[in-house]
């Protein structure tokens, strides 16, 4: 009787000792996991989304020839850590853009470039409505992601609707950028618009020397941003 209470007692302690070294062995193996993804995550690139019209798009050209392919040469020449995404949809308007953002945000995003307004203002659609398209955008965007970083680009159109629509078109985006605190391009087309040599024959998308234009006129702001 005594030897079998030794040998139960012997083998409790060993059963135990075992169950304790299985148990630190997995939190062991857990640990590391944790600290693998944890290193995945920091690997993994941050995502720059260009959300526009055709202007992003690239109208008219090759897809590495739009100002959003350019960004990303300028980014990877610079060993930086960022992903461009390029969702322009060409003929896209602020309304348009308002009922595909839930889609387009459906991964994770840190800079949020948004280049929407310039066919409302061709249209002639109410400056408000723009306005108000524009606005809802910014403030589903915030609601997704509240760091993200946003940056507005500014449009202008010519003066074909009149002084006064052109006028109040014209300060939808510096307006927008100052109530919501976000980055401005002042204006997305500066030293391209009005330029036969810059611009395609429908004299409104810019050419491929255009287009790596529209890209510094967008890297003058972004590069601070993402640098940071």
């Amino acid at each position: 009787m005594r030897s079998f209470t030794l040998f139960l007692s012997l083998f409790m302690f060993l059963f135990i000792s075992s169950c304790g070294e299985v148990t630190k062995k997995d939190e062991k193996e857990t640990n590391q996991e944790l600290e693998e993804n944890e290193s995945e995550k920091d690997d993994k690139p941050k995502v720059i989304l260009f959300f526009g019209d055709s202007l992003t798009a690239g109208y008219g050209l090759e897809q590495e020839e739009a100002f959003p392919a350019i960004i990303q040469n300028k980014i990877d020449s610079l060993k930086l850590s960022y992903k461009v995404l390029n969702a322009g949809l060409s003929g896209e308007t602020t309304s348009g853009g308002k009922n595909r953002i839930d889609w387009v945000l459906k991964q994770n995003v840190d800079v949020f470039i948004l280049e929407l307004g310039a066919n409302d203002g061709l249209r002639g659609i109410p400056v408000e409505e723009t306005r108000n398209n524009l606005q809802a955008i910014i403030d589903f965007v915030r609601a997704k992601n509240p760091d993200i970083e946003i940056i507005l680009a500014g449009m202008q159109i010519p003066p074909n609707m009149g002084q006064e629509y052109t006028s109040d078109f014209k300060r939808i985006f510096p307006d927008l950028a100052e109530k919501n605190e976000v980055h401005l391009i002042p204006f997305l087309l500066e030293d391209v618009a009005g330029n036969p040599e810059l611009n395609q024959q429908d004299g409104i998308h810019p050419t491929a020397e255009g287009q790596k234009i529209l890209a510094e006129n967008v890297w003058e702001v972004l590069q601070p941003i993402i640098n940071n």
